[in-house]
């Protein structure tokens, strides 16, 4: 029962310059009715930019 539980907080962060997903955050959703968006280093462009929350399957 705990499973299902923290899999609903946990949302995917996707890089918005090559779209590829770096990171994997928790979110209350009690509190935070927006999307998120951070500006995090991507692995893969190799630089900051903005990563934009994406539900997780």
């Amino acid at each position: 029962m705990a499973q299902s539980k923290v899999s609903d907080n946990l949302i995917r962060l996707k890089c918005s310059v090559c779209n590829r997903f770096n990171y994997y955050v928790r979110k209350n959703k009690k509190q935070v009715e927006r999307k998120l968006e951070y500006k995090k280093f991507c692995s893969w462009c190799k630089k900051h930019t903005p990563h934009k929350e994406n539900r997780l399957r």
